[in-house]
């Protein structure tokens, strides 16, 4: 249960204590999460360097079958982190601030609290950077992915195991860039409050 519903019945003082308590430990779990965020896609891009040289250096087309699996298991952690850090900071503007700001208030009306968590998203310029950034994700985590399996589908083995594992792996590779548009945020500029 949060902070924000059991504050009832403490005082003003500790209530603001306890929420400013889950605002650093919500902080702190998004500073955690744009920092694995980050390697995840190196961790991809390495991924995608050491399959491919193995696959070349051994002459096996069908190694071509790990850079979807690879590829989506990161992908789906950074989607995943991707999402966390963003309801984290929903929850900071949409339920903390106004909360923390009801006990804190001294009528002036003045108080705006964590103002960076709204400023930062009034950026005219915001949606073209995430829609950037969404067609990154997708040639990162997607491309390679595609780029394989079409070389695999054109010039190798065409067993029925490799064809299944291939099927299997362009649905997963799908799924994932459905999951990857899903969560991109690149709606425009929110406007002030």
């Amino acid at each position: 249960m949060s902070a924000i519903t059991d504050i009832t019945a403490v005082s003003p003082e500790h209530a603001v204590k306890a929420l400013l308590s889950e605002y650093d430990a919500l902080k702190a779990e998004q500073r955690q999460r744009i920092g694995a965020r980050g390697q995840l896609m190196y961790a991809t891009l390495t991924a995608v360097a050491g399959i491919s040289t193995v696959t070349a250096t051994a002459g096996r087309l069908e190694l071509l079958l790990l850079l979807p699996l690879a590829a989506t298991v990161l992908g789906w952690a950074y989607v995943i982190n991707n999402h966390k850090i963003a309801v984290i900071g929903a929850y900071v503007r949409g339920r903390l601030a106004p909360h923390l700001g009801g006990l804190v208030d001294d009528g002036s009306d003045d108080i705006d609290l964590f103002t960076w968590e709204k400023y930062h998203r009034e950026d005219p310029l915001r949606p073209s950077r995430k829609r950037l950034q969404l067609a990154v994700d997708l040639a990162a985590f997607c491309a390679p992915s595609l780029t394989g399996l079409t070389l695999l589908w054109l010039l190798g083995p065409h067993t029925p195991t490799v064809l299944i594992g291939s099927a299997a792996a362009l649905a997963a590779v799908v799924i994932l860039a459905t999951q990857i548009i899903r969560y991109a945020d690149v709606t425009g500029p929110v406007q002030p409050v």
